[in-house]
């Protein structure tokens, strides 16, 4: 055995190990079949193929295959929401205060969040036009934008959005980066829809009026009722396509209950908060932790629920045991 067929097989562990007694001798012989004769390491790409192959198996024998369509979907409508946030903070940027009011601002704009606003809506567009690869790329770089901007604003002593404002975006957009690499033209057009209306609406509402901060007193209000949109949206498409026999629907719902958790920070915070006074920061702090505990332990508790719950395939393709079918 030469060091290229061990370092295969060390990656064939990410496959079960019945799998891997059945399928591992053929998987590794065809990669070697494919190598260079000089060749010492897997490529990237073969690297990727097999731990994507193998948490496909593992899901597969655990009963829960439409996990990983559902999170794409889960994907698809985190990026939407986080297009039409964007929508709507970057149109409320363009409507810095009077200086009478001696509020901060930057030049022409409210805060230095207009960056991180202006990288989103590039995220949508780019996703409109181009491969999804490349739609990734455009949401790392938002993702890069909005994390920096508080230690950016902080040494430029200038004005940016909330955490609680931008903290929904970064969970919005590290979903996001599930987006799936073959979608419908329709697909591919929904977060530039919602970015579209969402400046449209907000331009109407806002009209020519300043806006001073980020509507700080309407964070309350505005985040949670959105998280609760992306919620309803969810158990929507959950229901429809279930009656189709399709889960994926049900896990995008379970996915995204994480960043509508955090869309919904502010309100929760001032729930379990004192009945009077402002929420203070380590309400706010102790409550967004809470939320990043309780969303994914929700979502592996139902793929553990759902894995004790389904026969484990046979993946040597003999007949069933049990049945006396062909797995």
């Amino acid at each position: 055995m030469n060091d290229l067929e061990r370092r295969y097989l060390r990656l064939l562990r990410a496959y079960p190990a019945e799998y891997r007694r059945a399928r591992g001798a053929e998987i590794v012989g065809t990669y070697l079949d494919l190598a260079a004769s000089d060749q010492r390491w897997p490529t990237p790409p073969d690297a990727a193929d097999l731990v994507r192959g193998g948490l496909r198996q593992r899901l597969r024998a655990a009963g829960v295959t439409g996990l990983i369509p559902g999170v794409r979907l889960a994907a698809l409508l985190s990026l939407v929401t986080a297009s039409a946030l964007a929508g709507v903070w970057g149109a409320a940027e363009q409507h810095p205060p009077p200086a009478e009011w001696g509020v901060p601002h930057v030049g022409p704009f409210v805060s230095l969040g207009v960056v991180a606003w202006a990288a989103w809506l590039l995220v949508a567009v780019v996703t409109a036009v181009a491969p999804s690869r490349v739609a990734r790329w455009a949401i790392t770089l938002a993702l890069v934008l909005t994390i920096a901007l508080p230690p950016v604003a902080a040494a430029l002593d200038a004005p940016r959005p909330p955490l609680m404002v931008l903290l929904p975006q970064v969970v919005l957009g590290l979903l996001g980066l599930a987006l799936p690499d073959r979608s419908s033209r329709a697909i591919h057009l929904a977060p530039v829809l919602s970015a579209l209306s969402a400046v449209v609406a907000t331009e109407l509402l806002v009209g020519l009026d300043a806006v001073g901060t980020y509507y700080v007193a309407t964070l309350e209000i505005f985040l949670p009722t959105v998280g609760g949109l992306l919620l309803v949206v969810g158990a929507l498409l959950a229901m429809g396509l279930a009656l189709g026999g399709d889960t994926r629907g049900g896990w995008a719902l379970v996915t995204l209950l994480t960043p509508a958790g955090f869309l919904a920070v502010p309100g929760l915070a001032d729930s379990f908060g004192p009945a009077y006074g402002a929420i203070t920061f380590t309400e706010l702090a102790v409550t967004a932790v809470a939320v990043a505990l309780a969303g994914p332990a929700i979502l592996f508790l139902t793929v553990v629920f759902r894995s004790r719950r389904t026969p484990t395939p046979n993946p040597s393709g003999h007949p069933c045991p049990t049945c006396g079918a062909r797995a």
